[in-house]
């Protein structure tokens, strides 16, 4: 690699890997870096030494001093004497260098983290990622370290032998190899025996592997879900509890979290009018919106998500979940309406692994037919009860299929928007009155711990409601 491809590239691959570039042009280097292969070199290598570095910060201060005595690093690279001044962040990178280089030589037993990276990332696949302090290219070596994956699934192949795949969005801190910290999201965890005790930290749990396969889902404030698919795992609640374990097709749940809806939650209402289309949210008016599940009578209609799933096993009947949406449409009456959307915002459940689902979920929107389910309520309506449903799926005679949609496995959890003509006569059909939808999921899942979809409702505390929205 030449002197001048160094100076070309050095300071933006350091502002890169320290976040400092804003966000185009972070991508344009991103798209660099793939298409070329001296650069996407240097990236990697560079990478790890910021990870290298990172994992030896305490030892910095003394390895600094020692390095008052040594000679110039601008005499091992003469190019930075051509920047003077205004080339300080990369004069700074190329001492961080010349220090590590240094403690390479005196250290006489190098600790794990200096000597070698604690994991890879082995696979990525349609991955998005944001506030990620760890490089994110496939087969990048990894030091201690944080991964933010707002999209897709990615592969971690840890020093001890442990693999394990995240599934967006989820936030995971790489400690060692041997441990790690799920701050929210969910992953699952292939552990052999040269791995026995890998243990994963989350808010609520600490999970400590016994040899086996298992998931973990959590959220920030914990509410964690531990699934073991084979083997056990060692599950301690932080002295709540005594540690237990977790044998082959159990699960536990951590319960520090609530998951009831704030009194005041806290969102903006959805403007009225924007380029023509006038928005009505379920939180509106008569607007209401649930989900029900096959066999539990409990109304879920006071619930932030609305969960929807469809599986094939027998096993996993109970599982099956709906959901209806009610729109006010009073402020209508008497509009034109050309055009017509269904605006949803997809959540994590909490509930399955995206990765022993389906690689994309299939969902239809069905209008119920004016008069047929105006009486339903949030606080009784249940499996048995679910306007124009019977068990075996929606009554043909009282309902209409209006649209449909898919969902990738690891999607970025952007808002959904659903079009279709059928969309624009079912609302002009119930100018003035109440507009209800059922959605209804048409992809099976063959896994037990397949993945339950779930979307904003009027109860979420940040995520907009579902909205209808007509022009």
């Amino acid at each position: 690699m030449n002197a001048s491809f160094s100076r070309d590239h050095a300071e933006r691959i350091d502002r890169a890997l320290e976040g400092l570039l804003p966000a185009d042009e972070l991508a344009a280097f991103h798209a660099e870096v793939i298409r070329d292969a001296d650069l996407r070199a240097a990236y990697v290598e560079r990478a790890w030494l910021h990870g290298a570095l990172r994992a030896e910060r305490d030892l910095l201060p003394s390895l600094l001093e020692k390095s008052d005595a040594a000679p110039a690093p601008v005499a091992r690279w003469p190019w930075l004497a051509s920047f003077g001044v205004a080339a300080t962040a990369a004069a700074a990178a190329a001492v961080l260098t010349f220090v590590w280089l240094d403690f390479r030589r005196a250290a006489p037993t190098p600790t794990l983290a200096a000597a070698s990276p604690v994991a890879t990332l082995v696979q990525a696949d349609n991955t998005k990622w944001a506030g990620s302090t760890l490089p994110t290219l496939p087969q990048s070596a990894l030091g201690p370290g944080m991964f933010s994956l707002i999209e897709g699934i990615a592969t971690v192949r840890f020093a001890s032998g442990a693999v394990v795949t995240l599934e967006a969005p989820t936030k995971l801190e790489i400690v060692s190899a041997l441990r790690c910290r799920l701050l929210e999201g969910s992953l699952t965890a292939d552990v052999p025996e040269s791995a026995h005790g890998f243990t994963v930290d989350t808010a609520d749990l600490r999970v400590v592997d016994l040899g086996t396969r298992f998931g973990i889902t959590a959220s920030a404030t914990g509410n964690t879900h531990v699934f073991v698919f084979t083997g056990e795992v060692e599950v301690d609640d932080g002295g709540r509890g005594p540690a237990r374990r977790v044998t082959a097709g159990r699960s536990f749940h951590g319960d520090s979290a609530s998951t009831a809806p704030s009194a005041e939650p806290n969102r903006a209402e959805p403007p009225r009018m924007i380029d023509g289309w006038t928005s009505v949210t379920t939180a509106e008016g008569r607007g209401r919106d649930s989900f029900v599940r096959r066999g539990y009578p409990e109304p879920m209609g006071a619930q932030p998500l609305l969960m929807v799933k469809h599986s094939d096993l027998e096993r996993s009947r109970n599982n099956e979940r709906r959901a209806i949406l009610t729109f006010d449409l009073a402020e209508l009456h008497g509009a034109e309406i050309s055009e017509a959307q269904i605006v949803l915002d997809p959540e994590p459940s909490g509930m399955g692994f995206a990765i022993n689902a389906a690689p994309e979920a299939r969902f239809a929107i069905y209008g119920v037919k004016p008069g047929v389910a105006d009486g339903w309520r949030e606080n009784t309506v249940a499996w048995e009860t679910l306007p124009a449903c019977d068990d075996a799926g929606v009554i043909a005679g009282q309902t209409a299929r209006l649209a449909e949609f898919t969902l990738a496995r690891g999607g970025s959890g952007e808002p959904v928007t659903i079009r279709g003509a059928g969309l624009a006569a079912f609302a002009r059909s119930c100018r003035g009155g109440l507009a209800t939808f059922l959605i209804v999921r048409e992809t099976g899942e063959t896994d037990q711990t397949g993945l339950v979809h779930a979307f904003a409702s009027k109860e979420h505390p940040t995520a907009r409601p579902p909205t209808l929205r007509v022009r």
